[in-house]
């Protein structure tokens, strides 16, 4: 079995920017020498999330004000309180909805419904520079 790492590098806005990473992932899929297996896609941190969605205009505003509603940044968070660096609710919605997402690929092309596309949505309170990691197997 073959394991392949590649990294994926982001610059996001801030809280609820939402980026759609499948044009990444597919590219570097054409050019894995893994043509098929498993992959997985995740952030290493504690304040973002990686999730599937269908990455339109309507149902992406949809996903930000449900985070909002679950999660709001309006409340007080312990960990503000200890650190005071006003992003709990960031490492609350990361925890809730995920950091990685993992799926089947086959002849160097993702399994995802018509619809479906792989997005990093940026929970922290600022903007930041973040760098996913892909692992194929397979």
């Amino acid at each position: 079995m073959a394991v392949e790492t590649y990294t994926i590098e982001v610059e996001t806005r801030g809280t609820n920017h939402v980026i759609d990473l499948t044009p990444r992932v597919k590219e570097i899929l054409r050019g894995a020498e893994i043509a098929s297996g498993i992959a997985c896609l995740i952030l290493p941190g504690s304040t973002g999330v990686v999730t599937t969605i269908e990455y339109e205009p309507g149902v992406v505003q949809d996903l930000v004000e449900a985070m909002e509603r679950m999660v709001p940044r309006n409340i007080p968070y312990h960990h503000d309180a200890a650190w005071g660096d006003g992003n709990g609710f960031s490492h609350v919605r990361s925890a809730l909805f995920g950091a990685s997402f993992s799926f089947p690929f086959l002849e160097r092309k993702p399994i995802l419904g018509t619809w479906q596309q792989i997005v990093f949505v940026e929970c922290d309170n600022r903007p930041r520079k973040r760098r996913l990691i892909l692992q194929l197997v397979g």
